[in-house]
């Protein structure tokens, strides 16, 4: 029987395979400037974006999405593969409340630290917290994808903001992306998908390979991998 990619990319790198969800407007913006994101895209495509939740092992968000919409990162209105996917936040400082939405659902959700943080409020909410080296004033996401690995788990969905978004394109640890293209326009005062304070040339542009491109209710789902 043929290994799943998936499984090959934990083993043979050591870290699971990455996908990367993006909802955006036709301009590719995924936020007002004020946080307002809810929502984007229609149901037909949160609907398969839950689909995509129930094929992953764990989920990924950074604290500023936790902060800013509360979510609850569990699969719902599709049929589960027998549990929730590990809910993982990367939160360096533990700003994350104990009152945070995910943690009331089924499930476990793991916190992602820095090296001297107080995790007892977190824990006692149900929370599992977990510290990594820092990179930068952040939480090192090399080693929270290798522990990942070392919990088998083959696929990993990040839906993250754009700071965590921008960082993993960066460092080239995404494998696939999923954006969801909605057919509205949101004009000038918003957030776009990415930040990337290193890309300061047109030369520093990552190119991608379209692997498929459909229709998915009123919305345009497309789906590339990073090339060069």
């Amino acid at each position: 029987m043929r290994r799943p990619v998936q499984f090959d990319c934990r083993v043979q790198r050591g870290r699971p395979r990455v996908r990367l969800k993006v909802a955006a407007s036709l301009d590719g913006a995924t936020a007002m400037n004020s946080g307002e994101s809810q929502w984007i895209t229609g149901s037909a495509a949160r609907q398969d974006v839950h689909r995509l939740r129930a094929s992953s092992g764990a989920v990924m968000t950074g604290i500023g999405t936790v902060l800013a919409d509360d979510p609850s990162l569990n699969v719902r209105d599709v049929e589960t593969p027998g549990r929730q996917p590990l809910r993982v936040v990367i939160d360096s400082r533990l700003r994350m409340s104990p009152e945070a939405r995910m943690l009331e659902l089924s499930g476990e959700t793991l916190v992602c630290c820095t090296p001297g943080q107080d995790g007892t409020r977190l824990e006692q909410a149900g929370a599992q917290v977990q510290e990594f080296g820092a990179h930068g004033d952040g939480v090192n996401v090399f080693e929270v994808l290798a522990a990942l690995a070392e919990r088998e788990i083959n696929d990993v969905l990040v839906e993250a903001g754009p700071r965590l978004a921008g960082y993993l394109v960066e460092k080239r640890l995404v494998d696939e992306l999923v954006i969801y293209l909605a057919p509205h326009i949101m004009g000038s005062e918003t957030r776009g998908m990415f930040t990337t304070p290193h890309w300061l040339t047109l030369a520093d542009r990552q190119s991608l390979e379209l692997a498929d491109i459909r229709r998915v209710g009123n919305d345009m789902r497309i789906t590339a991998r990073l090339t060069g």
